[in-house]
């Protein structure tokens, strides 16, 4: 998939998408618009961010879209973690669960994989929040956009995300 630098000229300057850039108003984080990062090099996966932003990989939030028995749900997962997915069946008491289609995150959310933020989705879904964020002061996540990222404290983060805080990581060895 090919994806277009956005200009920030259709980021309303900030960086971010705007209905993400909306959603920190909407929010009252309007002060989060000046410390989104923009980079000309896309930050769509969690290791690309990490070394743009210059953090460990455990710092990125990765934004993940699910289908639990075919209803979207939204996984906050840090960038160095897999989700592991009947971990997720189990907290949602659902029969199964998959990674959701590039046009489901899409629709879902409104935003492309690779840039979608942990809230101002266009439609309402439920969130889960992987409790190894909260072994951080600061995270990064998307702004809406692939080239674009924002630091939030990880409680800020659960709780204008409206996460519930779960252990869904893949076991490491």
């Amino acid at each position: 998939m090919t994806t277009t630098a956005a200009t920030d000229a259709d980021t309303g300057g900030t960086g971010a998408h705007p209905r993400f850039a909306a959603a920190l108003q909407e929010l009252g984080l309007a002060e989060l618009t000046t410390r989104i990062r923009r980079f000309p090099d896309a930050t769509s996966t969690a290791a690309e961010a990490a070394a743009a932003v210059g953090c460990e990989l455990s710092e990125i939030c990765k934004s993940l879209i699910f289908a639990a028995d075919g209803v979207p749900v939204l996984v906050l997962m840090d960038g160095a973690s897999r989700v592991d997915v009947e971990l997720v069946r189990a907290e949602l008491g659902a029969g199964k669960v998959t990674r959701a289609k590039a046009d489901v995150v899409r629709e879902t959310t409104g935003y492309a994989i690779g840039g979608v933020p942990p809230f101002g989705h266009r439609t309402r879904t439920r969130v889960l929040a992987d409790r190894a964020l909260l072994r951080h002061d600061v995270v990064w996540a998307a702004a809406g956009t692939p080239h674009a990222v924002f630091p939030i404290a990880p409680a800020a983060l659960v709780a204008h995300a409206g996460a519930t805080v779960v252990d869904v990581r893949e076991p490491t060895a």
